[in-house]
């Protein structure tokens, strides 16, 4: 496994140290808190790993890891979670980080390797036709389409109402938790936001005052919990998948979700949960009203959730890295079949 930087305290015990290869970016003082001021380095990172003993890679990135640079006899299948935000939402990604402008000419080069970088992978998986549909506007190339997979076992079947509407996030301004903290305080719902990230302490001042609290971050070891007390889980902003109501079904929970994004694909209308139309406080408030948590059945919710099991993706990667392996891009197209992808409502 090879990685940028690596930091034990996140990923606990989900890989073995010893497999684990970083880069020069690991030596950097304070590099794993402050990640996100390397960007300008991380091209150069993972184009430096030697991976030219490696016959099959698999990358799984957002930006960078699909720039690696493999033999020329190599199979490289990129699972891609998004293209580069930077690439399609500028002022709402880098912008809301309150640097704009100021940013433009480094972004804009970054945006030039980004481009060439994802001509070297040998296909793209994507993790939702979202995302699929990205790829083929901004890098002109095709993909197919592998739902991530849900840890379901983690949860247990909750029993009652729940008490809260919960937000379970990374606190970052694209995923607008705000408008989620403004609809509680307009309905006097009591939210739970739950995550870290560089919007926290905007979005605690934000929560003074209001039915919201802004927890911070939480241990995977509490999570289910946290989602098995809520009431429904909220998704306020445009996501690439919508892993967060999948989770949440899986606890028996359903999810208020903007009519955006990946978590289109993850939500059946009425039977999972809701939808509210436009990105606002008063869309989303209006949605929170009219929930009724009877009108969910938490077996339904757990049968939906199982579509997306750890086991049923392996499989489902397995057969697509065999295809690709054997026949190239255009031959695992024709081949692989369309059940290998779940489709909302299935």
């Amino acid at each position: 496994m090879f990685t940028a930087l690596y930091d034990e305290h996140a990923c606990g015990d989900f890989v073995a140290r010893a497999r684990v290869h970083t880069s020069f970016l690991q030596g950097v003082p304070l590099g794993r808190r402050y990640f996100r001021a390397l960007a300008p380095l991380y091209p150069r990172a993972f184009e430096s790993f030697d991976l030219s003993a490696y016959d099959l890679v698999i990358s799984s990135t957002t930006s960078w890891a699909k720039g690696v640079i493999t033999s020329p006899s190599a199979i490289h299948i990129c699972y891609i979670n998004t293209p580069s935000r930077f690439l399609f939402a500028y002022e709402g990604y880098v912008g809301g980080f309150g640097v704009g402008a100021l940013a433009k000419p480094l972004v804009a080069r970054l945006a030039q390797w980004d481009r060439r970088a994802a001509l070297r992978p040998t296909a793209f998986v994507a993790n939702s036709r979202n995302v699929a549909n990205r790829v083929r506007s901004l890098y002109g190339r095709d993909a197919y389409v592998l739902p991530c997979p849900v840890d379901v076992e983690r949860f247990g079947v909750a029993r009652g109402e729940g008490e809260y509407f919960l937000v379970l996030s990374r606190l970052l301004p694209y995923k607008r938790i705000d408008l989620a903290i403004d609809a509680a305080a307009m309905t006097g719902a009591r939210l739970i936001v739950a995550g870290e990230g560089p919007a926290a302490g905007a979005l605690r001042r934000r929560a003074r005052g209001t039915t919201a609290e802004v927890i911070g971050w939480v241990p995977d070891s509490q999570i289910a919990a946290l989602v098995a007390g809520a009431k429904a889980v909220i998704v306020p902003g445009e996501e690439d998948f919508g892993l967060v109501p999948l989770e949440a079904a899986a606890c028996g929970r359903p999810a208020i979700a903007l009519r955006r994004g990946g978590a289109v694909e993850t939500i059946i209308e009425g039977q999972t949960g809701l939808f509210f139309d436009e990105p606002s406080a008063a869309s989303l408030a209006q949605a929170m009203r009219a929930f009724d948590p009877s009108k969910f059945e938490s077996a339904r919710l757990r049968s939906h959730a199982e579509q997306f099991a750890p086991a049923r993706f392996i499989q489902r990667l397995r057969a697509l890295v065999d295809e690709i392996a054997q026949h190239g891009e255009d031959g695992a197209r024709r081949s692989i079949a369309i059940d290998n992808v779940p489709a909302s409502g299935a």
